[in-house]
Order: structure tokens, then C-alpha cells, then sequence
């Protein structure tokens, strides 16, 4: 029989604040952390809006009491605040977090290409050789994770593009569901760079206004930073401890259509769906509400639109909190299935910002204005990456 999954600690760190109480309120009153960055630095700064953590490196290596000659990148110290955040969260003592049944799987895209510059240096021999020689991977974040906690267990890290983080919290759960750990710390992040800004802006979908998902004349994205974290639990080993709810399917597609585009029959998006309701045996009815993966880009929201519309005919409650935090790339799918388990928690959809006139056909299932308090007992959370490679997480509110 199956592991059942359960949900014992989060951490998030976002624009919208560096702990998930401080997400959680923002959320509520629907302020958004878009705006203007004070720490990164590009060209871009002035025209565009981002939404940037309000801390800067230096703040994060006092409250991480972290050397400034120990090769930490902007991403390592993102993630080591939300990984710390989620293992207090659920309670796991150094011990356990560091045994062999606990497993470790994060995720990022730019890693610590953040330092685009100082790597470009590095790189061309045009330095003297920086305490960043080791830190411009994917993976050093989680590296970093590793050798700080001393853990034993099965590590990964993933890159599916958008996508990623969402793909960490699958591939925990599964790990879980098959014996093969007990518990599992997932999730994944990302910060502003140079590199990516550039290449955004070179695919002409970065906005210079902050961003509104599913509106009519929606015309991009902002780009964002953060890391979100889970601490996944089976149920056979909790007793009565304090659960946030239970994943409890998930699924993955790719559409194979395009490098930066979806396909226009939502293929990956509405197979990625299908699965996630197969595995936690649930039909679209059941679905209270959607996380969409709602960037504000032309051709992702009016596919992701389709993809609902599709699989449920009479569109559930839905909304877009990137327009809280901007995209934030390999961090987005486990901040927002954060933001997922927060709403069925307390029973309420927080708004879309900035959004004024939408797509005909949405009617009032997408959420604006105010949060609504309604009664939530299945979620889904959508995460579409480059490529095509689509996920959706199912997520069931925690049960009394």
C-alpha cells in the first residue's frame, strides 16, 4: 500500500517577505512585492519592475551568520533561509534531518550564474581566481545544503526550467509513496541575474509595467526571485504531529511543441492535470481551486486558459500569484504550492493583482479584488516550463 504524503514544514522566501507569515499577510491584503529593485544591478532597472527580495546580500549573511569569503552566491543564501525555515517548521532535529531515510531534492535554473559577471571573469581568467570558483553550478546551492547539514540521504538537483521546483516536490513524494524515504525536504530557488534578465528581455516577454495575468491586453512578465521549501512527511511516521495538508498526486507532461512556447492544444498542460487527478483518484469536479502557472505572457495564459476550460467546462476558482512575487523561475512551483496549501488552510483564494479586463470566457472564476474566504478541500498547482515540460501538484487541505 502506499505511503500517504504529508506536509510538515514550509519556508519561503519571496518580494513579498523572507518567511512564510510575512508571504501569508501580503497575500491577504493583496500587496505585491513588484517594483522597483534596490540591490540588483542592470540596465534593465530603471525601465523595468522586479521583485526582489528586500534584503540585501549582506543582510542575508548576518542573519544567516555566514563568512563573506565562503562562496556563497545570492541563490545559496535564499535557499539556506527558506531550507532553514521549513526543517524548524516541521520540527527536525539535526539528527533526523541528516539520517539516511531523509532525502534532499532542490532545484534551480540560474544557480550561481546569479554572479554573472564575476563568472564571465573567472571564466576568461580576467581575475585572480574568486571564492566563487566552486559556486556557479546548478547544483552549489544545494551542495551547500548538504555539507552545512550533513545529510546522507538521497540528494538531486533539477532543472526543468519553470517547471523545476514542482518536479523537486514530485520527485519527494514518490520517493515517500515507495518506501524509499521517509521524509523529504523539497523545493527549489532562484535569483535576479544578469543572465536571465537578458535572455527574458531578448524573447520580448519581460513587461515594463507590473504584470496582469489573463488580462486582455496582457503583454509579459516580470521576473522575480525567492526559494520555497517543504518538508514532506509519510503519514506512518507522524503520530499527532502538525501537518499543512497532504499531496496527494502529481503529474508531468512535455507537449514537445516548442522551446519557449506552448503548444496552442495544451497538450503537456492538460495531460500533466489528468495525471495529478489519476494519481490522488480525484475527477476535475473535485477541484475547488487552481494555482495557475499565470505569467502574463500572451501565449501562456491564453493556453493555460484552454487547458482549464478543457478539462473542467465550468472554470473553478483560480488565480495567478505571480502578480505578488513576478516569476521566479526553478523557485515558482514550490512557492506558490506554499501559497496553495496556505489558501486551503485558511479557506481563502487570494486575488490576482493588476488584472482589469479578462479574457472573455474566465467570467468570475478568476479571483480579483479582495481574497475570498471559501471552503477548499483539493488544490491544483500548475508549473509550465521551457521546453514543454509541464507539472501540476495535487494538494488536499490537512484534515482535523
Amino acid at each position: 500500500m502506499m505511503e500517504q504524503v504529508m506536509v510538515t514544514g514550509m519556508g519561503v522566501v519571496t518580494a513579498l517577505g523572507t518567511d512564510v507569515q510575512a508571504n501569508h499577510q501580503r497575500l491577504k491584503l493583496g500587496q505585491s512585492g513588484i517594483g522597483k529593485a534596490r540591490y540588483f544591478e542592470s540596465v534593465f532597472v530603471e525601465d523595468m519592475p522586479f521583485a526582489e527580495v528586500p534584503l540585501s546580500n549582506q543582510e542575508l549573511m548576518e542573519r544567516l551568520k555566514i563568512g563573506s569569503n565562503m562562496g556563497y552566491t545570492r541563490t545559496c543564501l535564499l535557499a539556506e533561509l527558506a531550507f532553514e525555515e521549513a526543517v524548524h517548521d516541521a520540527g527536525l532535529s539535526p539528527e533526523r534531518l541528516s539520517h539516511s531515510d531523509t532525502a534532499f531534492i532542490s532545484a534551480s535554473t540560474v544557480g550561481g550564474m546569479c554572479l554573472t559577471d564575476q563568472l564571465y571573469a573567472d571564466a576568461n581568467l580576467q581575475s585572480s581566481g574568486s571564492s566563487f570558483l566552486a559556486s556557479y553550478s546548478g547544483s552549489a546551492h544545494a551542495m551547500k545544503i548538504i555539507a552545512k547539514h550533513r545529510l546522507t540521504g538521497f540528494t538531486n538537483t533539477i532543472n526543468t526550467a519553470c517547471s523545476s521546483s514542482a518536479n523537486a516536490i514530485m520527485l519527494g513524494a514518490r520517493l515517500i509513496r515507495s518506501g524509499r524515504a521517509k521524509r523529504a525536504v523539497v523545493g527549489g530557488v532562484d535569483s535576479l541575474a544578469k543572465y536571465t534578465v537578458n535572455g527574458f528581455n531578448a524573447l520580448k516577454i519581460l513587461s515594463s509595467q507590473p504584470t496582469k495575468p489573463f488580462d486582455q491586453s496582457r503583454d509579459g512578465l516580470n521576473l522575480g526571485e525567492g526559494a520555497g521549501y517543504l518538508v514532506l512527511e509519510a503519514a506512518s511516521v507522524l503520530a499527532d504531529k502538525r501537518t499543512y495538508g497532504v499531496v496527494a498526486g502529481y503529474g508531468n507532461a512535455n507537449d514537445a511543441h516548442h522551446a519557449s512556447a506552448m503548444s496552442e492544444e495544451a497538450v503537456g498542460a492538460l495531460r500533466a492535470m489528468r495525471e495529478a487527478l489519476a494519481v490522488g483518484q480525484l475527477t476535475a469536479p473535485q477541484i475547488d481551486y487552481v494555482n495557475s502557472h499565470g505569467t502574463g505572457t500572451v501565449n501562456n495564459d491564453e493556453v493555460e486558459l484552454h487547458a482549464l476550460q478543457t478539462l473542467f467546462g465550468d472554470l473553478p476558482h483560480f488565480n495567478s500569484t505571480k502578480s505578488y512575487t513576478g516569476h521566479t523561475l526553478g523557485a515558482s512551483g514550490a512557492i506558490e504550492a506554499i501559497f496553495s496549501l496556505l489558501s486551503l488552510g485558511h479557506g481563502e483564494v487570494y486575488p490576482s493583482l493588476h488584472t482589469e479586463a479578462p479574457i472573455a470566457g474566465i467570467g468570475t472564476a478568476l479571483v480579483r479584488g479582495q481574497s475570498q474566504a471559501l471552503p477548499l478541500n483539493w488544490a491544483l498547482s500548475n508549473s509550465f516550463g521551457f521546453g514543454g515540460n509541464c507539472t501540476s501538484i495535487l494538494l488536499g487541505r490537512a484534515r482535523a
